[in-house]
C-alpha cells in the first residue's frame, strides 16, 4: 500500500479521533439484473385463505389459488354470486365442471346446472352426471308427449303469489312487453278461480287457458264490467299460454310435475340442449325452472347450494326473467345460495333491453372471472366491472386456461389446473371447442396445498398494494 503524504495522514488521524474509524472505500460492483434480483425480493398480494376449493395457481407468485364463496361470504365477499366471462375455447367449461366436482367433495354442498349446450343428443354435463349415477332432467318438446319430463308452473309446491308472478313472466317474455292492467286482471281472476275450484289434482295450464276463454260471470261482476270485456282482455294472454299447451312447447309444462325428480341429489342437471337457444323458448324455460327451483329446491336446511346457469344472457338480457332472478338472488343469500352465471360477452347484456336489470344482477356478483377477450370487448368489460387498467390490458393476451379473477376488488391472474382424474370428465370428444383449446397441467392438489400453506400465511401480512405494484411492473 502506498504511503500517505504527511498532511493526509494527520487529517485521517484527527478524523478517526473525533468520529471513529472511517469505512474503507469500496470499488463499484457491476452485475446483471438476473443476479441482482435477490436484493429486491418480489412480493405478491395475499390470497383468499386456505379453506375451500383450489382453482389452480396465481400466475405471478406461483401460489395455490383457493376460492370458496361460502367461506368468504360476510368477510371478504358481500355476496356469494359469481360471473364468468370469456370467448369460447378459453376454458370456461373446464372451470365450471372442475369447480362443481370439487365443491361436491364437501358433504353439505348441492348443485343445480342449467345445461344449455350439448352434442350427440345429450347435454355437455351428461358424462359427469353419468359418472355420479344421476339422470339429467331432459326438457325436450319432442319427447314430452311420450312420458317426458314435465314441470308444472301451477305446482302446489309454488306459492299462489309465485304462480301468478311466473305466469305473468311467461306471457311478458313471449309478448316482448309488460302486461297492461286489463290483461293482468283477466289473468289474475282466471288463476284465482282455478286455484279455488280444483282440489282433487294439480291445476295445469290448460285450466287457465279454458278459464281465460270462458270467464265466469262472477269475474266480471267483481269489477262491474261486461263479461265480453273480460274475455277480450284475456284473449292475448290465452293465445300465449296456448303455445305451452298446444304449440311448439307443448308437453313440458302442461301437466302435473313428473314424479320422481330427486331434489335431494348432490347434482341436479337440467338438460336444455334440445331447445333452440335463439328462440323465445329459452328465456321462458329459464323463468319456469328458476321459479320452480326457488319454491321446491331452496330450503332452510343449512345446505350450501350452487345454481350454475350456462348461456345466462337469456336471463340477464330479458327484463322480466331478470326481475325474477333478482328476487331469487336476494332471497337465496339468506339461505346459502351461490348463483353462477356464464356469459360469452358482457356487451350481449349491458346494451340490451334489460340494461337496468342486468346492472343490478352484475352488481350482486362480487366475484368476476374474465377469460381472453378481444381488445375492444376487454375495454368495455373493464369499464363496466371497474377493473384496474393493468388487468384490462392483459385480458386480450391471456392464454387458454388463464383468467383474471376479481374477488371483491382482490384482482389476480390465475391459471386453472386440472387433475388426471378430472381430465376424462372435462375434456371429451363432445366438449366442443374448449376440449381441444385448453392445454392445462394435471397436478396433485395435496402437494400444491402443502407447499403453499407457509407462503400463504406470509403473504397475508403484505399489503395488497405491494402485490398490485409487482403485477404492474411485471406487465410493463
Amino acid at each position: 500500500m502506498a504511503a500517505l503524504d504527511p498532511l493526509t495522514a494527520v487529517t485521517e488521524a484527527f478524523t478517526s479521533f473525533l468520529f471513529g474509524k472511517t469505512e474503507t472505500t469500496r470499488l463499484p460492483v457491476r452485475t446483471s439484473t438476473g443476479q441482482a434480483q435477490a436484493v429486491y425480493l418480489p412480493t405478491a398480494a395475499p390470497g383468499l385463505g386456505d379453506s375451500g376449493v383450489i382453482i389452480g395457481r396465481e400466475v405471478y407468485s406461483g401460489k395455490g389459488y383457493i376460492y370458496d364463496p361460502f367461506q368468504l361470504y360476510g368477510q371478504q365477499l358481500p355476496a356469494p354470486h359469481w360471473l364468468v366471462l370469456g370467448e369460447s375455447g378459453n376454458g370456461k367449461s373446464a372451470l365450471e365442471k372442475t369447480y362443481v366436482l370439487r365443491q361436491l367433495r364437501f358433504r353439505d354442498r348441492q348443485v343445480v346446472v342449467l345445461d344449455a349446450q350439448g352434442e350427440d343428443g345429450v347435454g355437455e354435463w351428461n358424462l359427469i352426471a353419468e359418472e355420479m349415477g344421476i339422470t339429467p332432467i331432459r326438457l325436450d318438446p319432442t319427447a314430452a308427449l311420450d312420458q317426458g319430463i314435465r314441470l308444472n308452473p301451477l305446482d302446489p309446491a309454488i306459492t299462489t303469489t309465485g304462480q301468478l308472478a311466473l305466469l305473468r313472466t311467461i306471457i311478458e317474455v313471449a309478448l316482448g312487453h309488460g302486461l297492461d292492467e286489463r290483461s293482468g286482471f283477466a289473468l289474475k281472476v282466471a288463476h284465482s278461480y282455478v286455484n279455488a275450484t280444483i282440489a282433487d289434482r294439480q291445476p295445469v295450464l290448460t285450466d287457465i287457458v279454458d278459464r281465460l276463454r270462458h270467464p265466469k260471470p262472477e269475474s266480471a261482476e267483481a269489477m262491474n264490467v261486461a263479461l265480453d270485456d273480460v274475455r277480450a282482455w284475456g284473449l292475448d294472454v290465452a293465445l300465449v299460454l296456448d303455445r305451452l299447451v298446444d304449440g311448439d312447447l307443448r308437453g313440458m309444462f302442461d301437466g302435473p310435475t313428473t314424479v320422481g325428480i330427486d331434489l335431494d341429489a348432490p347434482l341436479i342437471v337440467f338438460d336444455l340442449s334440445h331447445i333452440d337457444r335463439n328462440s323465445i323458448a329459452m328465456p321462458i324455460l329459464m323463468a319456469i325452472v328458476g321459479v320452480w327451483l326457488e319454491h321446491t329446491w331452496i330450503r332452510p336446511d343449512r345446505k350450501k347450494r350452487i345454481f350454475l346457469v350456462e348461456e345466462a344472457w337469456h336471463i340477464i338480457n330479458s327484463p322480466f326473467v331478470a326481475q325474477l332472478f333478482q328476487r331469487l338472488l336476494k332471497f337465496g343469500r339468506r339461505l346459502g345460495l351461490s348463483f353462477v352465471a356464464v356469459v360469452h360477452h358482457l356487451s350481449d347484456v349491458v346494451d340490451g333491453a334489460a340494461a337496468k336489470e342486468a346492472a343490478a344482477i352484475l352488481k350482486m356478483a362480487s366475484t368476476r372471472t374474465i377469460y381472453a377477450q378481444k381488445a375492444d370487448e376487454a375495454r368495455a368489460t373493464g369499464k363496466v366491472l371497474g377493473l384496474p387498467r393493468w388487468a384490462v390490458e392483459i385480458i386480450p393476451t391471456l392464454s387458454p386456461g388463464i383468467a383474471v379473477w376479481d374477488v371483491n376488488g382482490n384482482v389476480q391472474v390465475v391459471k386453472h389446473l386440472i387433475t388426471e382424474d378430472e381430465r376424462p370428465l372435462v375434456f371429451t370428444d363432445r366438449a366442443m371447442t374448449e376440449s381441444s383449446a385448453v392445454d392445462e397441467d394435471a397436478v396433485d392438489f395435496d402437494a400444491v396445498l402443502e407447499a403453499d400453506l407457509e407462503a400463504e400465511s406470509e403473504a397475508r401480512a403484505l399489503p395488497i398494494e405491494q402485490g398490485r405494484a409487482t403485477r404492474n411492473s411485471t406487465v410493463a
